[in-house]
C-alpha cells in the first residue's frame, strides 16, 4: 500500500490507504517579497491557500488593477492565437524560462504588436474588399457586355432584313410609311439600365418583386457564374447571378435601387458603348493585377510578423498566466493593520513544511526583503481536505473513486483495492483471452506513444480511454486471465495446457454430448476443460459455475467492506461503531450469505446432490424440519438454527445501543466542558473525527435514532440486495460467451460453409466488424459501467463516507495548458 513518491528525495513514501496529514498554516509576508513567495509556492504546488476577503467583491480587493492589467494582455494573446491559427502559423517551443522576462516588457511589446497587426489586418481587408468589388465588376462587365454585343448583332440582322423587304414595294405606298415611321420616331422613348450580382438563391425572387414593384414595365435579364464569387461585404464565396434591368423613368429607377439594396445585390456601372467596354475591362484587370501584388506582399509581411509573435508566444502566454495567478491569489490574503504585511492561511501536507519554509527563505533573498516571512501552523477545528499522492498508475482509479465521493481526511481509502478488484470483476463479466489480447494492444500502443500523445489535442472519448489508459491494461491483462479459465479464444476452447481428461466411448460420441464421454486422463490442469465446449449440458454447467462463482466474489468483496469499517472505526478510535456496528453486521451477512458461500463450497468438494435452493429457503420458512437429501454435512440442522438466531439477534443489536451510547457520551463530555482543562501548547493538528462529536452542537436524540435505523433498515435489506446484484457477473459472462459464440457459429464458420471467395471475405468482414462494434467496444463499455455500480454500490456503502473534500494546491502545473 506504501508507493515511491515520483518527485526525488523531497517527499516521503505514498499511502493510498490514508489521505497525506495537513496542516493550517499561517503565513505572514512582506509587501515586498509577497509577489515572489506566492511565485515560489505556486511552483512547489503544496499549499492550499484560503480566501481571506470573501466578504470583499473582486474590484474591492487589493490587486483588482493588476489583474484587469493582466487581464488585457491576456486578451492580446488570445487575439494573436486565432490570427495564427488562421495563417496556419505554429507556436514554437520555449527557449528560454518565464522568469528571464519582465512583465512591463511583455505589456508593451504586446501592445505594439497588436497596434500593428491590426493596422495590417484593415489594410488588408480594404485591399480585398476592393479586390472582390473589382472582381465582381469584372464579370458583370464580361457577363453584360456579352448580353448587349448579342443584342446588338441580334438588332443589327433585324435591321437589314426590314430594310430588304421594304425595299421590293409599290412605291405609291412608301411616302405614307414613311411618314408613319417619322411619327413613330418621335415617340420612342429612352430607357435606362441598371446592372449588377444578386444572390442565386434570391434571384427568382428578386425577379418577381421587380415585376411586381414596377407592375411589368421592366424588362430583367440574368446570366449565372458558373463559379462562386467573394462577396466584398461579407468575404464569404457565394453563388451569384449577373442581372441587367432596363426600366422607363426616375420612379421606376428609385423602386429597383431600393430592391437592390434590400437584396443585397451589388450594383456597377455600365456603358453601351463597346468600345468603352473593352477599355473599362482593360483598366479593371490592371488594377486587379495591381491589387493582387499588393496584397500579396501584405500577406507575406503579415506572416513574417505572425512568426516573429510565435516564436515568444508560449513565453508570453505562460508568463501572463501566471502573473495573473498570482495576483489572484494575493488578492484572498489580507493585509495586517500596519498595511505592510500580507497574512495568509491554508492547508498544507505535514511534510511538506520544510520545503514551504526554504521557498519563504529564498522569496526573501531573491527580493532583497529586510524581513522575513513568518511560518506558523495553526490549530483547527475545522475538517481538512483530502490529498493522496498518486502516479500516473494510481490517478485513474483513485479518479474513479472520487468520481463517487472524495474521501473524509484520513478515511480508509477504497483505492487501494480497487487498483485490483476493479479490472477483476470487469474481467470475470469479459473473459475471453482472444478479446483480452485485442484490448492489451490497443493499450499498449496508447502507453508506448504516451509522451507524445498527452502534448496533443485528443477528442473527448480519446481523452478518457488514453487517461485510463493503465486501468485498461489491468483490465486486459485480468480478461486473459479469466478468458484463459474460462477456455475461450473468441468463443473457441483449445487444449492449451494439456489434452481433454474425457474421450468418446466409441464412434457413436460424434455429438460431443458428455453422456457418451469416459474419463480417460488426469482432471485438466488449469481451467475450464474444452471438452464442455459444445456439449448438450454445457449451458446448464457454465450457469452452476458461474452464478455459485458470482456470490463467492459477491459476499467476499461485502466482508472486505465490512473489514474496512473495523480499521475506520480503530483509526478514528471509535469502539461504539467496532461494537455495535462491525460486529453486528459482520453476523447479520455471514450468517446468511456466509453460510450460503461454505454450502457451496462443501458441495463442490463432496460432489452432493443437495439443492442449495431449498436449504436456505427453508431455512427461514421451517427451520425445524429435517433436511434429509439436502443435507451436507453433520449436525447441519442445529448450525442452521444458530445461524438463525444470531442473525436475529444482531438486528437489534445494530439498531438499539449506538443512539443510546452516543446520547450519553455527549452528556458526559457536556458537563465536563464547565471544568475543561487549558489547552496544550502543542501546535499540531486537532481535528474531531469522532462519529459521535458534535463539540457544542445540541444534541438531537431523535435524528441520530433515525438515522441509526434508515442505517440499519439499508444493511439488512441491502445484504440480500447487494449480493443478488453480483449476479450480473454471471449474467454478463454468459451474455459475453453467447455472443461471441454466435458471432462465430452464424457469421464465420456460415460464410466459410459457401464455396465462395466473395462470401468467405464478406464473412471475415463482418465477423471483425461485430465483434469489434459489439464485443470490444459496447461489451467493454457495459462491463466496465457494470463492475463500477459494484464497487460503489455493493462495496464501498459499506465503510465509505465520501463526504470530504479534495486538497487543491495553488501550483503552476496545468496553468500552461488550460484555456481561460
Amino acid at each position: 500500500m506504501a508507493e515511491s513518491g515520483g518527485g526525488g528525495g523531497c517527499c516521503p513514501p505514498m499511502d493510498l490507504m490514508r489521505s497525506e496529514t495537513m496542516q493550517l498554516v499561517q503565513l505572514i509576508v512582506p509587501m515586498e517579497s509577497a509577489h515572489l513567495t506566492v511565485s515560489y509556492l505556486g511552483d512547489l504546488g503544496l499549499v492550499q491557500f484560503k480566501d481571506l476577503n470573501s466578504e470583499k467583491s473582486p474590484f474591492q480587493r487589493t490587486y483588482a488593477a493588476q489583474i484587469k492589467r493582466c487581464g488585457e494582455m491576456a486578451r492580446k494573446i488570445r487575439f494573436f492565437r486565432d490570427q495564427m491559427s488562421k495563417a496556419g502559423v505554429p507556436a514554437k517551443e520555449m527557449l528560454v524560462k518565464e522568469n528571464d522576462i519582465d512583465l512591463d516588457d511583455v505589456e508593451v511589446k504586446l501592445g505594439e504588436l497588436e497596434a500593428e497587426l491590426v493596422e495590417i489586418n484593415a489594410n488588408n481587408d480594404k485591399l480585398q474588399r476592393s479586390y472582390n468589388e473589382l472582381m465582381e465588376y469584372k464579370l458583370v462587365l464580361q457577363k453584360a457586355g456579352e448580353f448587349f454585343s448579342s443584342a446588338h448583332r441580334s438588332a443589327t440582322d433585324q435591321q437589314s432584313e426590314i430594310e430588304s423587304q421594304q425595299a421590293g414595294e409599290d412605291l405609291l405606298e412608301s411616302p405614307l410609311l414613311q411618314e408613319e415611321k417619322s411619327i413613330d420616331s418621335t415617340k420612342q422613348v429612352k430607357l435606362g439600365f441598371l446592372t449588377g450580382l444578386v444572390p442565386r438563391e434570391k434571384s427568382m425572387v428578386f425577379e418577381r418583386i421587380l415585376f411586381r414593384a414596377t407592375r411589368g414595365n421592366i424588362f430583367i435579364r440574368q446570366t449565372v457564374i458558373e463559379e462562386p464569387v467573394i462577396d466584398p461585404n461579407t468575404g464569404e464565396k457565394a453563388e451569384k447571378n449577373v442581372f441587367v434591368v432596363f426600366y422607363s423613368g426616375e420612379r421606376a429607377k428609385s423602386k429597383i435601387l431600393k430592391i437592390c439594396e434590400a437584396f443585397g445585390a451589388n450594383r456597377y456601372p455600365f456603358s453601351e458603348d463597346l468600345g468603352r467596354q473593352a477599355q473599362m475591362i482593360t483598366e479593371v484587370s490592371g488594377r486587379l493585377s495591381e491589387l493582387k501584388t499588393t496584397i500579396d506582399a501584405g500577406l507575406g509581411q503579415r506572416n513574417i510578423l505572425l512568426q516573429t509573435i510565435g516564436d515568444k508566444f508560449e513565453l508570453w502566454n505562460l508568463k501572463v498566466r501566471k502573473e495573473k495567478a498570482i495576483y489572484h491569489t494575493l488578492n484572498m490574503l489580507s493585509l495586517d493593520v500596519t498595511k505592510k504585511c500580507l497574512v495568509a492561511e491554508g492547508w498544507s501536507p505535514v511534510f511538506a513544511s520544510n520545503e514551504i519554509q526554504d521557498a519563504l527563505q529564498r522569496a526573501a533573498v531573491d527580493s532583497n526583503s529586510q524581513v522575513g516571512s513568518i511560518f506558523q501552523v495553526l490549530r483547527t477545528k475545522e475538517s481538512p481536505p483530502t490529498y493522496f499522492r498518486t502516479n500516473k498508475f494510481t490517478s485513474a482509479i483513485q479518479e474513479i473513486v472520487d468520481a463517487y465521493g472524495v474521501a473524509k481526511y484520513q478515511e480508509a481509502n477504497p483505492g487501494v483495492f480497487t487498483i485490483v478488484t476493479f479490472p477483476f470483476l470487469f474481467a470475470v463479466m469479459f473473459g475471453d483471452w482472444g478479446h483480452g489480447i485485442c484490448i492489451l494492444l490497443a493499450t499498449m500502443y496508447l502507453i508506448l506513444r504516451e509522451k507524445k500523445l498527452s502534448s496533443q489535442k485528443l477528442g473527448d472519448i480519446m481523452e478518457m480511454a488514453f487517461g485510463g489508459r493503465y486501468v485498461i491494461l489491468m483490465m486486459s491483462l485480468f480478461s486473459i486471465y479469466t478468458g484463459l479459465i474460462y477456455n475461450e479464444f473468441f468463443s473457441i476452447p483449445y487444449p492449451l495446457f494439456a489434452p481433454s481428461a474425457y474421450d468418446c466411448r466409441d464412434t457413436s460420441c460424434s455429438e460431443a454430448t458428455t453422456i457418451g464421454l469416459i474419463k480417460v486422463r488426469d482432471t485438466y490442469p488449469f481451467g475450464l476443460d474444452p471438452v464442455w465446449h459444445g456439449s448438450r449440458s454445457e449451458l446448464p454447467f457454465l450457469n452452476s459455475l458461474k452464478m455459485k462463482m458470482s456470490i463467492l466474489l459477491g459476499v467476499s468483496q461485502m466482508n472486505l467492506g465490512i473489514i474496512m469499517s473495523y480499521f475506520n472505526a480503530r483509526f478514528f478510535k471509535s469502539s461504539v461503531n467496532i461494537w455495535f456496528q462491525f460486529i453486528p453486521q459482520m453476523i447479520f451477512l455471514n450468517s446468511l450469505f456466509g453460510y450460503l458461500s461454505v454450502l457451496i463450497i462443501i458441495k463442490w468438494c463432496t460432489g452432493s446432490q443437495a439443492d442449495l435452493y431449498h436449504v436456505m429457503i427453508y431455512m427461514f420458512l421451517s427451520p425445524m424440519d429435517e433436511l434429509g437429501e439436502n443435507q451436507l454435512f453433520p449436525h447441519q440442522k442445529t448450525v442452521q438454527l444458530l445461524l438463525l438466531f444470531l442473525a436475529l439477534v444482531s438486528v437489534p443489536c445494530m439498531l438499539l445501543p449506538k443512539p443510546f451510547i452516543l446520547k450519553k457520551q455527549h452528556e458526559a463530555r457536556h458537563q465536563g466542558q464547565l471544568y475543561a482543562p487549558l489547552d496544550e501548547t502543542d501546535e499540531s493538528l486537532h481535528v474531531e473525527t469522532s462519529g459521535g462529536s458534535h463539540g457544542h452542537e445540541e444534541f438531537e436524540f431523535s435524528e441520530i435514532f433515525v438515522h441509526q435505523l434508515i442505517h440499519t433498515i439499508e444493511f439488512v435489506l441491502g445484504a440480500v440486495s447487494n449480493t443478488a446484484s453480483y449476479l450480473r457477473l454471471w449474467a454478463l459472462s454468459l451474455a459475453h460467451s453467447e455472443l461471441s459464440s454466435v458471432f462465430y457459429e452464424k457469421v464465420l464458420l456460415l460464410a466459410f460453409g459457401y464455396n465462395n471467395v466473395l462470401i468467405w471475405i464478406v464473412g471475415i468482414i463482418v465477423f471483425i466488424f461485430a465483434t469489434v462494434g459489439v464485443l470490444l467496444v459496447m461489451e467493454t463499455l457495459s462491463a466496465f459501467l457494470h463492475a463500477l455500480r459494484l464497487h460503489w454500490v455493493e462495496f464501498q456503502n459499506k465503510f465509505y463516507e465520501g463526504d470530504g473534500y479534495k486538497f487543491a494546491p495553488f501550483t503552476f502545473v496545468f496553468t500552461a495548458n488550460e484555456d481561460e
